[in-house]
């Protein structure tokens, strides 16, 4: 039982980059910038992690879904997962905003 949640996280990864190799909305488009972009995202929130795990604000919840298994003291290896899904989603969203939100915008000039 211990899996679940981090099975979970790759497969609602692996959903978010079906939809993105579906309409091209991201790694599908540019994978050079899609990296670089997740790899950013990543650091990003894994220091603002470490800062809020360094100020006792977060901590590791115990759960029976997790594996237990930790990166760093309060850092369960699931948290770069979530964190990887969290930049993948919100990239998937925002380029399919912006493509709907433009072919909107050639329809009513047209």
């Amino acid at each position: 039982m211990g899996v679940v949640y981090l099975l979970a996280l790759l497969a609602s990864l692996g959903c978010m980059l079906l939809i993105d190799r579906r309409f091209r909305l991201f790694f599908w488009r540019d994978a050079r910038s899609a990296i670089a972009v997740t790899l950013i995202g990543l650091a990003f929130f894994l220091l603002w992690d470490a800062a809020g795990i360094w100020l006792g604000i977060f901590f590791r919840g115990g759960s029976a879904l997790a594996t237990g298994i930790l990166l760093a003291p309060e850092l369960p290896i699931e948290e770069p997962v979530f964190l990887v899904f969290l930049v993948v989603c919100t990239m998937v969203l925002y380029t399919g905003a912006a493509r709907v939100l433009e072919h909107r915008r050639r329809q009513e000039a047209s």
